[in-house]
């Protein structure tokens, strides 16, 4: 069906950056900062450190995968090419559509919930327009819908940084507490950067959403890797400098009982109320469902062109050069699914979904390198960056359902 009709390669590596740091940064980070503050206190710029560092390894293998292996749902070809097995394909596919559309479900809801502190109007009016909008956006045009979220995207960055300058002039410069920031060898200081880099760890979920534009990347096995590693890159040092400047402005024990901590930062130093951070916030929430209804359409649209899913979903416009039918079957599944709402454990399992597709995606990577340790033309990392990575993504799995049953 529409063979003659192929996605459209026009994202540059600047545009693939701004998409990576869109579904990386996120509302979260905005809550985040509070309960890292309480679990790691003084040490929580290190547990960021140390979780972009476990984050990292896993970031590696899909970076060196999408050189291998540029084209859309990415994650199931590269589980297909690694094991062979194509109803584990088909599942880590579907999983990882699944876990893209409830949260983008969710955060519709989030957005509701700001929005209603502006305007009164009926929940499910304003997720039958929301969702209407964003849908039309995913299907109007990659390039488009891309340059929005971008945009998006620079406002969210704009919002952490304000929160930076306003905070840089009120920094403490009592050595003793930058001294704190410095971690000791001892169990208690170990441990609190343990337990903080477990939470921390989720704020950089999201480079995996990269790999599923391949299709509509130029020069997606030289762009591709290159931005999944400045998406970290720049994540790691933004997170931890508004972790410093939280920190050395505000006690960690204030901030850890704070819903909105870095509204209570811009108040704090500017004396004014933190519309602004709210206005952004909300930028961010709605940017994030808008980036995971773009990356689940195009996992429909993959797996359909590798004969996985039914043909119709391979469908692009011929306008468009976007995949119309896949676009329009994850709007209508994020339409209802936040119309039901109830969403909260349906969220909180997309975790584990992504860390065990992580797993999967992982192993994967360490028998193909086995079969081809050297392929022509693409960045290789050491055997060991996979095998790290599946330890520890299941690791994570393990104590997510330990802390779900127990």
């Amino acid at each position: 069906m529409n063979q003659h009709v192929t996605l459209k390669r026009s994202l540059t590596l600047p545009q693939l950056v701004l998409y990576g740091l869109g579904t990386t940064i996120g509302a979260g980070i905005y809550a985040l900062i509070g309960e890292l503050a309480g679990i790691s206190g003084y040490l929580a710029p290190v547990s960021f450190l140390v979780a972009s560092l476990i984050a990292g390894l896993t970031a590696l293998s899909f970076a060196e995968l999408s050189g291998r292996y540029p084209r859309c749902a990415g994650a199931a070809l590269y589980v297909k090419e690694g094991f062979s097995i194509d109803r584990l394909s088909i599942l880590v596919g579907l999983l990882v559509i699944a876990a893209g559309l409830v949260s983008a479900s969710a955060l519709v809801n989030g957005f509701v919930g700001y929005l209603h502190e502006f305007i009164e109007m009926d929940r499910l009016v304003i997720i039958f327009l929301v969702v209407l909008c964003l849908g039309f956006i995913a299907a109007w045009g990659i390039k488009e819908s891309v340059t929005i979220a971008a945009a998006i995207t620079v406002i969210e960055i704009g919002g952490l940084l304000l929160i930076i300058v306003v905070s840089v002039n009120g920094l403490e410069m009592d050595s003793a507490r930058w001294e704190a920031l410095l971690p000791s060898m001892d169990t208690t200081s170990l441990g609190s950067i343990y337990a903080g880099s477990l939470l921390a760890f989720y704020a950089f979920i999201g480079f995996e959403d990269m790999v599923d534009v391949a299709e509509e990347t130029v020069n997606a096995k030289r762009n591709l890797p290159i931005a999944i590693i400045l998406t970290l890159g720049i994540t790691t040092l933004l997170y931890m400098a508004i972790m410093i400047t939280s920190v050395m402005t505000i006690s960690p024990e204030v901030l850890a009982t704070s819903e909105a901590p870095l509204a209570l930062i811009y108040e704090y130093h500017t004396g004014e109320q933190a519309v602004i951070i709210s206005i952004i916030g909300m930028f961010a929430i709605i940017n994030g469902a808008l980036i995971q209804m773009i990356m689940a359409s195009r996992v429909f649209y993959g797996l359909s062109s590798r004969g996985q899913l039914p043909a119709v979903l391979q469908f692009v416009h011929p306008k468009t050069r976007t995949p119309l039918v896949a676009t329009l079957l994850a709007t209508v599944i994020v339409l209802i699914l936040a119309s039901v709402g109830r969403l909260a454990t349906l969220a909180e399992a997309t975790s584990v979904i992504i860390l065990t597709v992580f797993s999967m995606v992982n192993l994967a990577l360490w028998r193909i390198k086995r079969r081809d340790p050297n392929p022509k033309n693409t960045i290789v990392f050491p055997l060991w960056i996979p095998i790290a990575g599946f330890f520890v993504s299941c690791g994570f799995v393990l104590s997510s359902l330990w802390h779900y049953i127990y």
